[in-house]
This record gives C-alpha cells, structure tokens and sequence, in this order.
C-alpha cells in the first residue's frame, strides 16, 4: 500500500511544503505544532535531520530527529491527515531508526501527550513508555495534559 511513497531528506528550501503538513496534521487546541523558525534550526544542526514523505510530487508526511551521543529522539513526526491509513507514519519511524543506528546511536526517544492516538504507531514500532510528566503540556484549548516518555533499544544484534 505505500509502493508510490517515497522518503528523502528535506532541504531548507522544502520548509514551505513541511510547514502545509504541520498545519494539516497538528490539532491547533493541543499547541504542538513548530514554527518555521524552530523547523529552520533543524536544518542548521548537523546532528539533526527532516524527513520526507513523498506521494508523488506531493509532501504527505515528515519527521524530525536529532541525534546526542548514543541515543536519537524523535522530535516530530505528522502524515497529512488526506494520506493517513497508508502506512507513511511506520515508514518513517522505519528510517528516523536506520539514520539514527546509521549516527551510531542504539537508544531511541519520543516524547507525547498521554492522549495523543499516535500511541498505537510507537507501540507498534517497538517503543514502550519509560517515564511520564504529570500536568505537562498546556494546550492552547486550556486544557493540561501529561506527557509520556517513550523508549526503544537496538537489538543487541545490531538489527532494528
């Protein structure tokens, strides 16, 4: 089913199109969508990479990573909500992961609202939660959530 997707690292020049996902797939009440300006520091950090999904000549997701010594963490990722069901958001796990063993790293971080349904892709992808903060993200609809941790190693055998 995601055949036609492709992925490739984002340019300083695929902001724009970045930026039409976020909006896309970033509720406005929960507050967690970057600006360009904090998408634009990405691109300045050699320990960092955004990723690309591609159907077509259309941008339809992305990640975004960084790498500290042995561990990487997501730091964002978003399908564009027309092009979710496809299977694009475990295809960009797959490669945040192979880039970061790629670095050198072997553990794997992300960090969530505790409500966020994006839960069932990190479970699935092998992640399980390793800490939570209470009361920690204020969203813009006044609400206060807590965040989840989350947690994946390499295997030892060095296959991810």
């Amino acid at each position: 089913m995601t055949a036609a997707i492709r992925l490739a690292t984002a340019r300083v020049g695929d902001l724009a199109a970045v930026m039409r996902v976020m909006d896309a797939a970033f509720e406005p009440a929960y507050g967690e969508a970057w600006s360009g300006a904090q998408l634009l520091t990405l691109f300045a950090l050699p320990s960092a990479r955004v990723c690309l999904a591609w159907d077509g000549e259309q941008v339809c997701g992305f990640s975004a990573a960084r790498i500290a010594g042995p561990e990487s963490e997501l730091l964002l990722l978003a399908v564009d909500p027309r092009f979710r069901g496809r299977g694009i958001g475990a295809l960009l796990m797959k490669d945040w992961q192979a880039w970061a063993a790629g670095e050198g790293a072997d553990d794997y971080f992300l960090e969530m609202r505790a409500d966020n349904d994006a839960v069932h892709l990190y479970e699935q992808s092998g992640f399980s939660e390793c800490g939570r903060r209470p009361a920690y993200y204020r969203g813009n609809d006044g609400m206060v959530r807590d965040a989840i941790t989350m947690r994946r190693s390499r295997d030892r055998d060095g296959e991810d």
